[in-house]
């Protein structure tokens, strides 16, 4: 092995959502070819094709890829049907249908990413919340390197090219990809990604990553308690009933000026327990954010770190 370099290569993808209008498919795809971004594959996003639109739709694509090839270079079409219990998905009317629908997009680009992928994500197209979950999945799962796009397209063209009457737009229309200001949160909590492998039966596909945020949330609220004392706390959790200073000095019978001071020492707590700039705004609103849930504690006592 001495001397061997493994060079892993990064195919580049474009997953698309699909409806009635196949156009904003080749729109997207064009305007990236034409940023000099190598798209190897080409996914397209949708649900059963039942109705003559959307089979349209999809045989309009197809013919696009004639050989593998598309305007001459190799580039690979590959519908992507939702599906449920090895079953096409036609649309989404209930919440059962909506997590099945998120766990398929993410099933996908688990699969893709662990084959190292760089992905373009359009959701122009179809279903508004299939874009929705789409967007919801690539959090978890994409990189810095990962881009999801909206697209304009002036009103002129979007009627001279409805329901795939043109594929390809002229220059100069004002057409424009815009891209999407995204955190990829599993890039910097990765363990995120681990934990969201949920199963359709699941009533809430993301229950397992949002539980670990919230103890992790409820850690650093006890982390804060533990270093206040009786009365500080007795502030805080007057505070954390949406209360402002005034309120909580007349409920507690002490001044403005004790709550003030109590609060100050509490934020400076909460300031260094998140990690928070120093020059970074911060009030007591901050407080009800972080510590409604010892609204429902009064008879718990003191919360123990």
């Amino acid at each position: 092995m001495n001397g061997l370099t493994i060079v892993i290569r990064k195919q580049t993808t474009l997953i698309a959502t699909l409806g009635g209008q196949p156009q904003v498919v080749t729109f997207a795809l064009d305007a990236l070819l034409a940023q000099q971004i190598s798209i190897s594959e080409l996914i397209v996003l949708h649900f059963a094709p039942t109705s003559n639109r959307l089979h349209g739709s999809l045989s309009k694509l197809a013919s696009e890829f004639e050989g593998g090839r598309y305007k001459k270079r190799p580039l690979h079409f590959r519908p992507y049907p939702i599906q449920a219990n090895s079953h096409q998905l036609d649309d989404i009317r209930d919440e059962v249908d909506a997590n099945a629908t998120w766990e398929a997009v993410n099933q996908l680009l688990i699969d893709l990413k662990n084959n190292h992928h760089n992905l373009h994500i359009c959701m122009s197209g179809g279903r508004r919340i299939l874009g929705l979950l789409t967007m919801s999945a690539a959090m978890l799962h994409f990189g810095h390197q990962d881009v999801l796009w909206h697209m304009y397209t002036p009103d002129e063209w979007q009627q001279k090219s409805k329901g795939g009457t043109l594929m390809h737009l002229p220059l100069d229309t004002g057409f424009q990809l815009i891209r999407v200001p995204m955190m990829p949160w599993g890039s910097y909590f990765p363990a995120l990604r681990a934990l969201a492998r949920p199963t359709i039966s699941q009533e809430d596909v993301l229950s397992v990553p949002r539980a670990i945020l919230d103890e992790t949330e409820h850690r650093r609220c006890q982390s804060v308690l533990s270093r206040l004392t009786e009365r500080q706390e007795d502030v805080l959790r007057t505070f954390a009933k949406g209360l402002n200073p005034q309120q909580v000095a007349a409920q507690l019978h002490i001044s403005i000026k004790t709550v003030d001071s109590h609060k100050t020492i509490i934020l400076a707590e909460c300031r260094n327990e998140w990690d928070l700039p120093e020059n970074g705004r911060l009030d007591y609103r901050f407080i009800p954010e972080k510590f409604s849930f010892l609204h429902n504690q009064k008879n718990q006592g003191r919360l123990s770190p």
